[in-house]
């Protein structure tokens, strides 16, 4: 199987990706089934890259229904090390305005229903999750997207709702009220399945709207969103080229040894079966 070094998940909008060469399309089973989508894995420059359109070519899977789980593991069995995260958000402060980039780094789970880990089924893992997202990751991202425009903000607080449906206002009240600064859809579980992968996690969220809660703008509508969505991916591919070339070694970071100390079940107590479906995750502590 083709192997690759960084990983990027397309959201809604980015369902290609621009500059690879030598590109080969793979399909991967994983035991918790298969990806969105075919992979596209090429080079930008001297690095591998493993391309993933999270809603799949042509927008066809809801945000409930994502394959979080293959997603993460089909990017594992590729040997993917860090994982760029392209998703839509909606602003819940003013300055965070529709066409900017945020960075964020905290999350706040407001999924219902949604499988949130790989592991159970006989093996109990506790991974740290005070920052959600990788820090060296997340600040060659802010840097190579400040190269590319000023609109770039460092560090947010991401509330990811369970959709497909907008915001209520007065959801979108509360939200802000909590101090969360964006609201998207798909983070939950992807950032959690990632740091149990032991693959570095960062995002760039492409501001679309104000949400609900601005007065003085118009409702968020699909028609608004789209249309906001095709000139962030504009803006997203030219970062991602000048990001992924020059993407820093990730290796002193601790996401690639989240799991070191986290799995609290004996060994010999863990069934063959949970053994072998996540062989690719934990086969180096068994």
């Amino acid at each position: 199987m083709a192997r690759a070094k960084v990983g990027v998940i397309g959201g809604s909008g980015l369902y290609q990706m621009e500059g690879l060469t030598n590109v080969e399309e793979v399909r991967i089973d994983t035991p918790f089934g298969a990806p969105s989508d075919a992979i596209t894995i090429g080079n930008l420059g001297d690095t591998s890259v493993a391309f993933l359109p999270r809603h799949g070519r042509g927008h066809r899977i809801s945000p409930s229904e994502l394959p979080f789980r293959a997603n993460i593991y089909a990017l594992k069995l590729l040997g993917i090390e860090s994982i760029v995260s392209v998703s839509a958000v909606g602003s819940l402060r003013e300055d965070y305005a529709p066409l900017d980039i945020v960075v964020p780094d905290q999350l706040f789970d407001r999924t219902r229903g949604r499988v949130g880990t790989f592991f159970g089924d006989g093996l109990v893992a506790h991974v740290g999750m005070a920052e959600p997202f990788c820090p060296a990751l997340s600040q060659h991202l802010y840097e190579t997207a400040l190269s590319v425009t000023p609109r770039v903000h460092k560090g947010g607080a991401y509330v990811c709702i369970e959709g497909p449906q907008f915001s209520t206002k007065a959801e979108s009240r509360v939200y802000r009220q909590w101090g969360m600064d964006i609201i998207g859809m798909t983070a939950i579980p992807e950032a959690k399945l990632a740091r149990e992968a032991e693959i570095c996690y960062g995002a760039l969220a492409m501001v679309t709207d104000y949400d609900v809660w601005h007065e003085t703008t118009e409702a968020v509508t699909a028609e608004m969103v789209v249309m906001n969505l095709l000139k962030n991916v504009a803006t997203s591919q030219q970062v991602l080229l000048k990001a992924i070339p020059s993407m820093p070694p990730m290796h002193t970071c601790h996401c690639q040894r989240a799991l070191s100390d986290a799995l609290v079940t004996e060994k010999h107590l863990v069934p063959v079966e949970t053994r072998q479906r996540l062989a690719a995750i934990i086969d180096q502590y068994m």
